[in-house]
């Protein structure tokens, strides 16, 4: 039997796959639509092909539509991630997967060089939510934290050309990624628990006295605001050490990268300003606070950022070995060893 030929992007035209990632950004995340912009076109259009396979592992994980309220009820999400597994696994392997947004996949990482263990990482994440999975302690947390947003921050910054080997600049794009991720639990405490997860360290709710399950009452809100205080102040170490990082793009990767941060770390900083109220109404960020946040980057981007006196407690390093810890063992080889001592009769 002849063996498929290997076509990455699944026989689609580039410019479909482009056109449909590009809708899947529009949908699903108006703050990283923004940053991508000022990218130039080559950099832009394989970043919308790696958000769009995200968004979509992200949606079959939850059964969602491009975000929205969580769909857990059919008992399947272990299933969900095995599919989102294969089909990751299929399209790096050049072959087409029926689904548009894998194929994007194929295609990205066929031009720029993303492998299965950095696409693995990512589903490791989505396969920690499908197993009712809670942390118990910081380094958990980070190690979450690597798999669903650090992992696809290395995967960007392979797109936009940082070599495999540069492994600073990797680490300062792991940065980027666990700061966002970090944001993003200090703002949705309240839809998660809505949802039945807690991303809180269990070490932490049992240092506040908060029983399991308990923490969004209102009796223990003090307590809350200290630990998401903890988050947002975690995510501006991770922030601050990414910067260094920005500094090695080119001009307009680095303007873009500098945007997002500006966004995503306003989010996690209006969360810690409004307190006991943070959680009243969902914190989002304005199209008008967007642009002043563009506009800074932009000044930010031509100049050197500041230095930082100490880096980040956990470090890609770090939360890659814990990662690889926590996997299944490496598979014995079933090749049988040679008998040095046994001579022919």
């Amino acid at each position: 039997m002849r063996e498929t030929p290997r076509q990455p992007g699944g026989w689609h035209e580039r410019a479909e796959l482009v056109d449909e990632a590009r809708e899947s950004i529009a949908r699903g995340s108006k703050s990283f639509a923004v940053a991508s912009l000022l990218f130039d076109k080559a950099t832009r259009e394989r970043a919308h092909l790696l958000y769009a396979w995200c968004r979509k592992c992200d949606d079959v994980a939850d059964g969602q539509d491009h975000g929205g309220e969580l769909s857990q009820a059919d008992g399947a999400a272990v299933e969900r991630v095995q599919a989102i597994r294969a089909l990751t696994h299929r399209a790096l392997d050049g072959q087409p997967t029926a689904d548009i947004a894998f194929d994007a996949l194929g295609l990205v990482a066929d031009e720029c060089g993303l492998t299965r263990e950095m696409a693995d990482d990512v589903v490791d994440g989505f396969a920690l939510d499908a197993a009712d999975w809670r942390p118990r302690t910081e380094g958990d947390l980070m190690r979450y934290c690597f798999h669903v947003a650090g992992a696809v921050g290395v995967m960007m910054a392979r797109v936009m050309g940082v070599a495999a080997d540069d492994h600073d600049t990797l680490d300062r794009a792991c940065d980027l990624g666990l700061a966002f991720q970090l944001n993003n639990i200090a703002r949705d405490v309240w839809e998660d628990d809505a949802a039945g997860r807690c991303y809180l360290p269990v070490e932490w709710l049992v240092e506040a006295d908060i029983p399991p399950g308990q923490h969004m009452k209102p009796r223990y809100r003090p307590q809350l605001v200290t630990m998401v205080r903890r988050l947002v102040d975690m995510a501006e170490e991770h922030e601050a050490a990414a910067r260094l990082g920005a500094a090695r793009l080119t001009f307009r990767q680095r303007w873009a990268v500098l945007a997002a941060a500006n966004i995503y770390g306003a989010i996690g900083r209006e969360v810690r300003q409004r307190g006991a109220a943070a959680w009243d109404h969902r914190v989002h960020t304005g199209a008008l606070a967007k642009l002043g946040h563009v506009l800074r980057a932009f000044g930010q981007a031509l100049r050197q950022p500041p230095p930082v006196a100490t880096m980040p407690r956990w470090s890609r390093g770090d939360l890659m070995a814990m990662a690889r810890m926590a996997g299944d063992p490496a598979p014995i080889p079933d090749t049988p060893l040679r008998d040095e001592d046994v001579r022919p009769a």
